[in-house]
């Protein structure tokens, strides 16, 4: 069986790794480099460079050169080079063709199979992108695994002792954070949060952003437009960054930066380390909240942590690294090497698949992981009905039963939602479907099954099936559907912001819905057995169903003070109790 390869996919560089002779090994690309930049560059005469080349001429080139292409992965964006539009799934596709290339050259055999790693946070929409730009590369990826995860797999090969770690991966454009429990060759995830619009990208930007505002504050020039010198700005940024993980301070340095009617214009400044902490600040500070999270979702104290794991290259920035600490009080690992863990862990899962992790001893590796988002569906009154939680392990499979909302309804529309708030408005939509041809019923009778299957790789298909007809329809999520970078954020962010609103709200929502299916069913029960009840009985069950029609005739449930929506429960209750019987026979 030929060989499958595991890809870290990164943002600013990508790394391939496989299982030689029972141990993981790193792939060099063609340039001897262990790591290739995630660049694609067009010349004018559109020849296309990837990596190493495409990164060199990007200060002579910046229009048609292409970075941090992972941010856009499960989005409408394109890039318009050469008169023609690239998707992020055809940019990330030429990467990893060179990767392909590369691997195939190194081994001595075709590649056609891989594993690729993303960001935990990463949604169902990117994940499906992912998979589509390996597929354009002309791979079979086979599995795709949580970058957390595969770092965790890397350290757990060599420390397979029960313990629970933290991974901390910030790498070039996302931030992740996971809990994960190691023990006796299993890899489970315990929580896992994240943010995906944050890593060494924004910490470049705002360094760049500086050198720019301050060299126009001294010579009056500004920069902002002209592609070129800016180009070089970022590059400089992101050196400064890298000397700043280990020096106290970096020289900035970049001659004849531009031009004026005075001749040719140098930048030179130095940057500290405590202006760089100080223009970072509310960067580190993002951090913060995904780390308590995972705790949280864990159920465990910091102490209760054994390491802290280090992953992606600004993992490495000491202000990052001091607020682990501030946080957990752990001083966190450095035993794994951030550029490289998350290929070795793809690579390792890909030796398990092709069968070559058995030459690595006893040691059966087995992964756990879980869905970062809760997956729901809308139901009447606009709510967020759950049916996989946040944090399951994947994959994972469950099914409801539904109804319908008006009598004799012939179809529905199933909105499949992800994110944790209780309405549905306020979450991502994933996608819709309809089931038709229901069997025409009275309005709640129809039993609508809806099952949501997340596959090992945390892609989503959902599916509805009328039970009286047997009719059945269903989605496989593509990537048309997808949430904006920060939305999965801001998803739990406000949902812990608004909780006890919601909460509220949804309980009103819920009420009202159960309400409206009472009196639809007693109108319905009276019309049809009424007769075989005592007059008496009857009498009253009209009497509390009049009562409550009056009640809820113009109410706003949303709206309405807490003892008038008491009031309205307290009728809602009087009636069940009076048309338990009616109802009983009248649905035998």
């Amino acid at each position: 069986m030929s060989k499958i390869i595991g890809i870290d996919l990164g943002t600013t560089n990508s790394c391939m790794a496989f299982i030689e002779n029972g141990k993981t090994t790193i792939i060099p690309n063609s340039e001897g480099m262990k790591t290739t930049p995630s660049v694609v560059a067009f010349t004018k005469d559109s020849k296309r460079l990837v990596g190493e080349a495409a990164k060199r001429q990007a200060v002579t080139n910046p229009t048609q050169t292409i970075s941090s292409i992972k941010r856009e992965m499960g989005t409408n964006h394109t890039k318009h080079i050469n008169n023609k539009n690239y998707t992020p799934q055809e940019i990330s596709a030429m990467i990893l063709q060179k990767l392909k290339i590369d691997a195939e050259s190194y081994l001595g055999e075709s590649v056609n199979q891989a594993v690729i790693t993303v960001p935990a946070y990463f949604n169902d929409a990117q994940r499906q992108a992912t998979k589509d730009a390996g597929k354009i590369a002309g791979l079979d990826v086979l599995r795709i695994i949580n970058e957390p995860t595969a770092a965790a797999l890397a350290y757990g090969l060599e420390n397979s002792t029960g313990q629970k770690v933290m991974v901390f991966d910030l790498g070039g454009g996302t931030f992740d954070v996971s809990v994960i429990e190691i023990g006796s060759g299993v890899i489970e995830v315990l929580s896992t949060s994240g943010d995906n619009h944050l890593g060494g990208d924004d910490f470049n930007e705002v360094i760049a952003h500086y050198i720019q505002s301050e060299f126009q504050r001294t010579t009056g020039i500004n920069l902002s437009s002209d592609l070129m010198a800016m180009q070089r700005i970022n590059e400089a940024a992101e050196k400064a960054k890298i000397e700043l993980s280990t020096m106290t301070s970096a020289v900035i340095s970049l001659p004849f930066i531009t031009t004026t009617a005075k001749g040719p214009q140098n930048l030179e400044m130095t940057l500290t380390r405590d202006v760089f902490n100080r223009l970072t600040k509310e960067l580190v500070e993002r951090t913060v909240l995904p780390m308590q999270n995972a705790l949280n979702d864990a159920r465990l104290l910091p102490a209760q942590l054994n390491k802290i794991i280090l992953v992606g290259g600004s993992s490495r920035i000491p202000a990052v690294q001091d607020k682990i600490k501030e946080i957990t009080g752990i001083v966190p690992s450095k035993s794994l090497n951030p550029d490289e863990c998350v290929a070795m862990g793809a690579g390792i899962q890909g030796g398990k698949l092709s069968g070559d992790v058995t030459a690595m001893g006893n040691y059966d590796v087995l992964l756990l992981d879980v869905t970062p988002l809760t997956l729901s569906i809308e139901t009447l009154g606009g709510v967020a009905t759950p049916l996989i939680d946040r944090n399951t392990p994947i994959p994972t499979s469950h099914s409801q039963i539904f109804t319908t909302s008006a009598n004799f309804q012939t179809q529905v529309e199933i909105n499949v939602l992800q994110g944790e708030r209780p309405l549905a408005k306020d979450n991502k939509s994933l996608g819709k479907f309809k089931l038709k041809k229901i069997k025409r019923a009275m309005r709640g009778v129809p039993q609508i099954e809806v099952t949501f299957d997340i596959d090992a790789n945390g892609i989503v298909s959902v599916s509805a099936k009328d039970l009286a007809s047997g009719n059945m329809q269903s989605i496989t999520i593509e990537n048309g559907s997808h949430m904006a970078d920060a939305d999965i954020e801001r998803a739990i962010h406000e949902a812990e912001q608004f909780a006890r609103d919601d909460a509220i709200l949804k309980e009103r929502l819920v009420a009202k819905n159960e309400i409206e299916v009472l009196i639809n069913s007693v109108d319905y029960a009276l019309s049809k057995n009424g007769k075989a009840l005592d007059k008496t009985v009857k009498s009253q069950i009209k009497d509390e169903l009049s009562n409550l029609k009056k009640m809820t005739k113009k109410v706003n449930y949303e709206t309405c003070s807490e003892d008038e929506f008491n009031r309205i429960l307290d009728a809602k209750r009087s009636l069940e109790n009076a048309s338990a019987y009616l109802l009983s026979i009248t649905n035998e």
